[in-house]
């Protein structure tokens, strides 16, 4: 079992940049694949990127492929989401899952989540 805490978000104004981070307790982190995901408010909870237990391999939505990059430090039981060029559109409550074996896009496939970080852009 892992423990995810987020934190990093904030008040940007658009064409800024964030940089979130998730710490998970325990000490199997790198069996985990890890997931960041967001959630605007009456919309449902979207996929934005994930990686490999490794770190070798990284996958993007559309929407952020070029602006965000997702990293890991196994050593630090950490992973990160460095967000740049930040849209008014990017506004959510970005969250990081985990899962045994490899990522998958659908938040179902995520056993651990946490509380969630907000992230808001004004125009």
């Amino acid at each position: 079992q892992v423990q995810l805490v987020e934190s990093g978000g904030g008040l940007v104004q658009a064409g800024g940049s964030l940089r979130l981070s998730c710490a998970a307790s325990g000490r199997t982190f790198s069996s985990y694949a890890m997931g960041w995901f967001r959630q605007a408010p009456g919309k449902e909870r979207e996929f934005v990127t994930a990686i490999t237990r490794s770190g070798g391999s990284t996958y993007y939505a559309d929407s952020v492929k070029g602006r965000f990059t997702i990293s890991r430090d196994n050593a630090k039981n950490t992973v990160y989401l460095q967000m740049n060029s930040l849209k008014p559109e990017d506004t959510a409550l970005y969250y990081c899952a985990a899962r045994g074996g490899t990522y998958y896009i659908a938040p179902e496939q995520y056993a651990y989540w946490g509380q969630g970080t907000q992230v808001t852009v004004s125009s």
